[in-house]
């Protein structure tokens, strides 16, 4: 799915892609969202490889009214309230910030 919409390089950071369904069961993340890998730090996020630089972006599973909240008042808007709240990005069954 993820190679469809980014077909011709159309993702990027910042970008969301909707899912059509929760992305497991029981959760309530129905989107993607393009976004720097935060908890794991700038380590993981550039990787060098000869003369080359690589960017690792991941794909953070978010909720409708999250990416809502990201179209209206933008990506920082969006961070920011998953600062505040704590995010714990790997529960799946964790309710939207929002």
């Amino acid at each position: 799915m993820t190679v469809f919409y980014h077909e011709g390089g159309k993702l990027g950071l910042g970008h969301t892609l909707p899912l059509g369904e929760p992305w497991v069961a029981g959760s309530q993340c129905d989107h993607f969202l393009v976004s720097l890998p935060y908890p794991f730090g700038p380590d993981l996020e550039i990787a060098h490889v000869g003369d080359r630089h690589v960017q690792f972006l991941w794909l953070l599973p978010i909720t409708k009214a999250e990416r809502d909240l990201k179209v209206a008042d933008g990506l920082e808007a969006l961070e920011s309230r998953f600062e505040e709240a704590g995010l714990r990005y790997w529960e799946t069954s964790r309710a939207s910030i929002v």
